[in-house]
């Protein structure tokens, strides 16, 4: 990644026959002035086509009109908005062991945390709590995969952030559904 507001875990990897390697034009009106970062965790999988709509893609709304004017120039940049009468949202964060399906579209500031899963064509307009199925426009809950107790332990274990070696010992159980198992790996 060339970009420092796009920060990218271990592991990830975006599924795109034409071209995995330029991830970056999936993450639309990033601009630097805004500030605004996406930070994907470890052991994602993107499938073709995730994008990323941030910050910067908001215009003003408390307007009359919400056209950006001030592109043209020509004296329209006197109605130029100061960064901070523009809607921020903050940071767009995805979570550890997240599955986007085809063509999912995450909106800014939105949170999609560890071991969601979003499907295909989704466009995620608000946060998607752990381990929870989300699907459709906007997307909604679907399902949780697992029962609470079971996302607690998932939570509190994160196999995440074990060192890659303790995670090659124990893959056939992360791969499993035997939280007393995945409690009890060394």
């Amino acid at each position: 990644m060339s970009k420092p507001n796009i920060i990218i875990g271990d592991y990830t990897y975006y599924d795109d026959p034409e071209d995995s390697e330029d991830f970056e034009r999936n993450v639309l009106y990033h601009f630097p002035f805004i500030g605004d970062q996406l930070i994907i965790g470890k052991f994602c999988a993107l499938a073709r086509g995730v994008t990323f709509i941030m910050n910067g893609a908001n215009h003003k709304l408390d307007g009359f009109s919400t056209y950006p004017f001030q592109i043209f120039g020509n004296g329209w940049e006197k109605a130029t908005p100061q960064p901070e009468a523009l809607p921020y949202k903050g940071n767009t964060i995805i979570g550890n062991d997240v599955w986007l399906g085809y063509e999912t579209v995450i909106m800014p500031g939105v949170q999609v945390r560890d071991g969601a899963i979003v499907a295909a064509k989704s466009v995620v307009v608000s946060d998607v709590p752990p381990y929870t199925i989300f699907g459709g426009n906007p997307a909604k809950c679907i399902r949780q995969r697992f029962d609470d107790q079971v996302i607690r332990s998932l939570l509190e274990i994160a196999w995440w952030h074990w060192d890659i070696e303790k995670i090659t010992r124990n893959l056939e159980t992360i791969v499993a559904a035997d939280i007393e198992a995945l409690r009890h790996c060394e």
